[in-house]
């Protein structure tokens, strides 16, 4: 539905100027930003996506994927339509790289989505699938009356919003997984259509520095951003910037949208990722969408014993006692107590 937006200013002869993502749209009176969710309507600045639902359902939040916050807790997933990226091999193109006017979505209040999370037991609220950045204004209000009620709320992101905006939204979000699609400015200028890197970095480091729970996904693609070189900037950036606790999970890419042509990531590839992440001293590397590897496992950083095992996004067996190793009981970084199903 059509609200009036935040992070905007204006200009002359009508135009205005987002200020919610590093692109700063400027917007002519009668259309719409880059992202196609925010539009100029004589003068004024309106998102076109607050509380409209494009996608939904309950996921295990392993699968956003958050391994270190909440553990096998489920968490109320919701997607708005629109992305401030254009990316080549998106997996949710059908919502993410469309807009508002020409879909069909369902308009859900802030009190209806976390009365819908509380009546399927969710312990929290995932803005995910597309781009939440672009519901910030909607995420800001379900998270004020998601608080109150005891349930947490999460970012899945592509991480490219402004510092200021993201001061107003930290207050009201507890965790974001940020994809760092690459880590080199071409990888982002090719494929994602921005300018660069640098936003995603930042935001992945204020958030650390500001107390938000931070996961960090990095999609490994054949000839793209899978060079040992490249993988270990990345890491050396991890432990430099936001320190060897933060989980960082190096993901299969299979061939989707316009990149369909690219043979799927090598399992080697992946696990060549993961030694050389150990060998920068990151604590909690993970390999993801390859169901039953290794790699989903949590180990102790120190001692090496295993701590949680997992079978796709299920807990097979929880050997931490109060957040600590067994074996020599060393602290692991993970927010808030898991409780197995009956």
């Amino acid at each position: 539905m059509k609200r009036p937006a935040m992070f905007w200013k204006k200009l002359q002869k009508g135009k205005v100027r987002c200020t919610l993502c590093p692109r700063y749209c400027v917007v002519p009176p009668g259309k719409l930003g880059f992202c196609r969710a925010r539009k100029n309507v004589n003068g004024e600045f309106y998102t076109l996506v607050y509380g409209s639902i494009i996608s939904m359902g309950v996921d295990p939040v392993e699968k956003k994927p958050f391994y270190h916050f909440w553990p096998g807790s489920n968490a109320f997933s919701i997607a708005v339509p629109g992305c401030t990226f254009r990316c080549l091999h998106c997996q949710n193109w059908e919502i993410s790289q469309v807009g508002v006017e020409g879909v069909k979505y369902e308009d859900l209040s802030p009190e209806r989505i976390v009365d819908i999370a509380k009546r399927y037991n969710c312990k929290g609220i995932s803005l995910t699938y597309s781009e939440p950045i672009l519901a910030s204004e909607y995420a800001i209000d379900i998270g004020k009356l998601a608080r109150r009620e005891g349930l947490y709320t999460t970012y899945v992101t592509n991480g490219y919003i402004t510092l200021d905006a993201l001061q107003e939204l930290a207050p009201h979000l507890d965790a974001a997984n940020v994809d760092v699609k690459a880590f080199n400015d071409d990888f982002y200028r090719k494929i994602c259509g921005v300018s660069g890197i640098r936003p995603v970095l930042e935001t992945c480091e204020w958030m650390v520095g500001h107390g938000v729970h931070l996961e960090v996904t990095y999609l490994v693609i054949p000839r793209e951003n899978d060079s040992q070189d490249e993988i270990r900037k990345f890491c050396k950036w991890v432990i430099d910037k936001l320190g060897p606790d933060v989980p960082i999970h190096f993901s299969r890419f299979y061939p989707h949208y316009k990149m369909t042509d690219r043979e799927s990531t090598p399992i080697m590839t992946l696990e060549r990722a993961m030694s050389i992440a150990k060998g920068e001293s990151i604590h909690h590397v993970y390999i993801g969408n390859v169901p039953g590897h290794e790699g989903d496992n949590t180990y102790c950083p120190k001692c090496g014993e295993l701590l949680i095992e997992r079978c796709g996004f299920d807990i097979i067996q929880w050997r931490l006692k109060d957040h600590r190793c067994p074996k020599c009981y060393t602290k692991i970084n993970i927010i808030g107590e898991y409780k197995p199903a009956d």
